[in-house]
């Protein structure tokens, strides 16, 4: 499994991992039925604790990406797609809405904030 911790992110590791692991299940890199690698295999590749990935696995199980079936291992969950896409697009709305709000306090055109987020889209 293709996974990148960074010890510069501001973020635990166990949510790097969630986030990834998510990200690769929205985008359709994972289908449900796919198995994850087990905690002490994904640890051991990450050179990480396995209370870390054990926590990452709890937390993606209680959102619903990933069944665990004891003595067999995790799964991707059946899970609608466009369910979580809709979910996630409600969280950038807000995310948005508070962007807008301090360009309109600081006098920044909706021109430029538009072009300043499409920038950031396009990861320039």
């Amino acid at each position: 499994m293709n996974i990148i911790i960074s010890n510069s992110s501001g973020k635990p590791i166990y949510e790097q991992i969630t986030s990834q692991i998510k990200n690769m299940i929205i985008s359709g890199q994972l289908s449900a039925g796919d198995p994850l690698p087990s905690m002490r295999a994904l640890a051991k590749e990450l050179r990480i604790s396995v209370i870390t990935t054990k926590r990452a696995y709890n937390d993606l199980e209680q959102e619903g990406f990933i069944e665990t079936i004891t003595g067999k291992g995790s799964f991707v969950a059946a899970k609608d797609t466009e369910v979580i896409r809709e979910g996630n697009l409600r969280i950038a709305e807000e995310y948005l809405a508070k962007a807008a709000e301090l360009a309109k306090k600081s006098g920044i055109p909706l021109k430029e904030l538009v072009e300043v987020l499409e920038l950031i889209y396009n990861g320039e």
